[in-house]
C-alpha cells in the first residue's frame, strides 16, 4: 500500500513539474508554482527557510522521501528502472541487483565540489549537478519542442475543422548548447539508472549526500524482522539503490530512498516502515568509529549556508506575446540585460542555477540562454522575438532559486533594466527622411519623443527619435519594433544593477 501511494504521488509531482516548464498557457505556474520552491537546491539558493525547515522535518522523520517524491529526476530514474524491469528475458529483469558498499569518497568529493562552485560565484556550474535544474533543461530543451509541435499539428486539424479548442504557438528554437547538455544529463542520469538502479542518486547528486547524511536518524524507516526473514535474499537483488545486506540484516539509510519496493518483494512479511529501535541501535554502537563523512558535511555546508548569505547579501527587493516577429540580428550591447526582478546581473550570476524554468515560461521569446562562459546558460534578455510586456511577471513568478524575485505589474513598470540609445546613421527619421517614428509609438513608457532633425526648420516637417534616459526602463519594445532590419536602428543596453523609481 504505501508502494502504490508513493507511485501515485510521485507521478502526480512529475506531471505538474514537467507542466511549469512546458505549458504556455500559465495554468500550471498560476496554480502549481510552489513546487518549483520545494525543491531543496533552488530552496537553498532563494533561502527559504520555510521550504528547507518542512523537506529536512520530512527526511528526519520519513527518511530519503524527498528523492522518492518530490525530486522530478529522482523520479525520472525510478520511471528507467521500472522500462528495465520491463524489457529483455525475466530472468535479466529480476533480481538485478545486490549490496554494494557506499562510494563515500566520491559522494562527499562531488558534494565539497558543488559547495565550493556554489561559494566561489560558478552558480552555473553548480547547476550542472542540481537534480531540479538538469530536469529542467531536458523539460524545456527536449520535451517541450515536442509538446508544442503536437499542440500546432492538433490546432491546424481542428482549425480545418472549424475548431478552436487548440491554437497555434510560435515557439523560439532551443540552442544547441542547453539541447546538448540536457541531452547529456538525460544519457548519463538513463545509463546509470538503467545498469544501476539508483547509482547517480547515491553517487553524483548533491542533494542526495546532502539528505543522506541526515536519513540516517529518520525515525521511521524499513526494518527487517530477523524471526520472519528466510534468508531469500529477494530484498537485496531487487533493490535499485543496493543498500541492503541481507547476510546481516541490515540497511544503509543514507542510500535508502524509501521507495518501499523491498516491502511489496518480501514474501514473508519481514520488512515494514516503521519506527526505529533506538535500544537496538544504542546495544550496537560499542565503540564508535570517527565519522569524517558528517564532519565533511557539516564543513561543506557551512560553505554552502555561508555563499547563500552572501547572495543574499546582494540588493534585495521590497518584497502572451502579440508582437510581431521579424529577423533580428543580435545587436552588441554595451551591458548584459537581465530580468525585471533580477536586481543586479551579479544576483543572477550568484544565485541562478540554469534550470531553464523562466525562458521556457516566457511568452513573449525575450528570455534566452547566455553563451557566455561567465554566466552559460543563464538567463538573458534579448529582443530578437520579442520585447518584455509590461505587463508580463512570469519568469518573476517561476524562479525557485530567488535568481529572479517575485514582482507586481506596479513594481515592474517602475524597475528600469536598461537604456535605449539610437544609432542615427541607420535611422530611417535621419538617413533618408522618413517620418517614421514608430519607435516613439510603441515605447511603453513613453521615453522615445519626437523632435526637429534641423532646430532651424519652422515647419518641423522632419523628426527623428530621441531617448529620455529618466524615463526608459529598457522594456525592448523600440529595438523590437523597428521596421529597420536585419539590425535595429535603436538597442537596449543593460544596467549592472537596476534602478527602481521612487
Amino acid at each position: 500500500m504505501l508502494r502504490k501511494i508513493r507511485i501515485v504521488v510521485a507521478v502526480a509531482v512529475l506531471i505538474c513539474v514537467t507542466a511549469l516548464f512546458i505549458d504556455f498557457t500559465g495554468f500550471a505556474v498560476r496554480w502549481w508554482s510552489w513546487l518549483a520552491g520545494m525543491q531543496f537546491v533552488p530552496a537553498v539558493m532563494a533561502l527559504n527557510v520555510i521550504a528547507l525547515a518542512v523537506l529536512l522535518l520530512i527526511t528526519v522523520v520519513m527518511g530519503r522521501v524527498y528523492c522518492s517524491v518530490i525530486c522530478p529526476l529522482g523520479i525520472i530514474q525510478d520511471c528507467i528502472n521500472w522500462m528495465r524491469s520491463h524489457v529483455g528475458p525475466r530472468r535479466s529483469r529480476r533480481n538485478r541487483f545486490r549490496y554494494t558498499k557506499a562510494l563515500t569518497v566520491a559522494r562527499m568529493g562531488v558534494f565539497v565540489l558543488f559547495a565550493l562552485l556554489i561559494a566561489t560565484g560558478f552558480t552555473y556550474l553548480a547547476g550542472l549537478l542540481d537534480p531540479y535544474s538538469g530536469y529542467g533543461r531536458i523539460a524545456s530543451a527536449l520535451i517541450a519542442p515536442v509538446y508544442d509541435g503536437v499542440n500546432n499539428v492538433l490546432a491546424a486539424e481542428a482549425e480545418g475543422h472549424g475548431s478552436y479548442a487548440f491554437y497555434r504557438v510560435d515557439s523560439v528554437p532551443v540552442m544547441w548548447p542547453v539541447m546538448i547538455v540536457a541531452f547529456l544529463t538525460l544519457a548519463v542520469v538513463g545509463l546509470m539508472s538503467w545498469f544501476g538502479g539508483r547509482r547517480y542518486c547515491n553517487t553524483i547528486c548533491p542533494v542526495g549526500t546532502i539528505l543522506g547524511c541526515l536519513s540516517k536518524l529518520s525515525l521511521l524507516r524499513p526494518v527487517i524482522d530477523t524471526s520472519k526473514c528466510n534468508g531469500c535474499r529477494s530484498c537485496e537483488r531487487n533493490c535499485k539503490a543496493s543498500c541492503i545486506d541481507a547476510s546481516s540484516h541490515s540497511v544503509d539509510y543514507s542510500r535508502c530512498v524509501a521507495c518501499m519496493d523491498c516491502i511489496d518483494n518480501c514474501r514473508q512479511g519481514a520488512i515494514s516502515y516503521t519506527f526505529r529501535n533506538f535500544k537496538r541501535d544504542v546495544a550496537e554502537v560499542t565503540q564508535p568509529p570517527v565519522d569524517t563523512t558528517r564532519r565533511t558535511f557539516l564543513t561543506a555546508g557551512a560553505v554552502i549556508a555561508g555563499a547563500a548569505a552572501a547572495n543574499a547579501a546582494v540588493g534585495k527587493l521590497h518584497d502572451g506575446g502579440l508582437a510581431p516577429i521579424v529577423p533580428k540580428t543580435v545587436p552588441i550591447r554595451k551591458g548584459r540585460i537581465v530580468p525585471p526582478g533580477a536586481v543586479s546581473v551579479a544576483n543572477l550570476q550568484r544565485r541562478c542555477t540554469a534550470c531553464q524554468a523562466c525562458i521556457s515560461n516566457c511568452p513573449n521569446g525575450v528570455l534566452r540562454p547566455s553563451m557566455d562562459l561567465a554566466s552559460l546558460l543563464q538567463p538573458e534578455v534579448g529582443y530578437e522575438h520579442g520585447y518584455c510586456r509590461p505587463e508580463c511577471t512570469r519568469c518573476s513568478e517561476v524562479c525557485p532559486a530567488g535568481a529572479i524575485l517575485k514582482i507586481d505589474e506596479a513594481e515592474k513598470s517602475a524597475i528600469h533594466i536598461g537604456y535605449a540609445h539610437i544609432d542615427y546613421e541607420k535611422c530611417l527619421s535621419v538617413s533618408e527622411g522618413v517620418n517614421c517614428g514608430k519607435c516613439s509609438r510603441k515605447c511603453p513608457a513613453g521615453a522615445i519623443e519626437m523632435a526637429a532633425v534641423d532646430p532651424s526648420d519652422a515647419d518641423g516637417s522632419r523628426l527623428m527619435p530621441v531617448v529620455n534616459e529618466s524615463r526608459c526602463i529598457g522594456c525592448g519594445a523600440c529595438e523590437n519594433l523597428c521596421p529597420v532590419s536585419p539590425a535595429s536602428a535603436i538597442v537596449v543596453s543593460g544596467y549592472e544593477i537596476h534602478r527602481i523609481d521612487g
